[in-house]
């Protein structure tokens, strides 16, 4: 009898236990459909570019936040501005120095609700070469393709990530536009 209730009592749970086991699996972000895009003056002029190579593990429960991380990175070798003797340039030392840091990473510490539904904040620490820092970035998410997608804008400081030195033609300031695409 014993046995009987017990058999009985995990069948009415496994729904409840599938479904906390699937939010728990990561998701990964795939490069197709996703865009890892930057902007920048140089000369007044806005010059675009992007990223391949997406890798890393999200978690996203928006019932639970306090679950959810994310850990992504992006291969900074495949810088792409459509010229390629700039690409070389932004791949040495004075710029990305892809040669003793071919990755740029992302690991967030707390993700929290922004103002609007579906919209929120990761903090986190955004690394390029060696450097640090802890930075919050605004993201909405929305369900697509049996999996989600995560989009962003936001503004980041070169000199602080010790891209390019003092310029009078490149701006300091640039806009990171993120489109990640996430299966699991």
């Amino acid at each position: 009898m014993n046995k009987l209730l017990a058999v009985l009592i995990l069948l009415l749970l496994q729904p409840i236990v599938s479904s906390f086991c699937l939010q728990e699996k990561p998701m990964r972000p795939v490069d197709y459909g996703s865009k890892v895009n930057f902007s920048i003056k140089n000369f007044g002029i806005s010059v675009v570019g992007s990223f391949k190579g997406l890798e890393g593990n999200i978690i996203f429960d928006q019932n639970n936040l306090e679950r959810s991380q994310i850990e992504a990175s992006v291969d900074a070798t495949t810088v792409n501005t459509g010229l390629d003797i700039r690409d070389k340039h932004l791949r040495g030392n004075d710029y990305f120095n892809v040669r003793d840091y071919q990755r740029i990473r992302f690991s967030s510490m707390s993700i929290e609700r922004g103002a609007q539904r579906g919209n929120y904040l990761v903090k986190g620490i955004l690394t390029i070469k060696s450097v640090s820092r802890e930075i919050i970035i605004p993201f909405s998410v929305t369900s697509q393709e049996g999996g989600y997608l995560f989009s962003s804008s936001f503004s980041l400081n070169r000199r602080d990530y010790g891209i390019g030195g003092s310029s009078i033609s490149l701006s300091d300031n640039l806009t990171v536009s993120l489109q990640i695409l996430t299966k699991q």
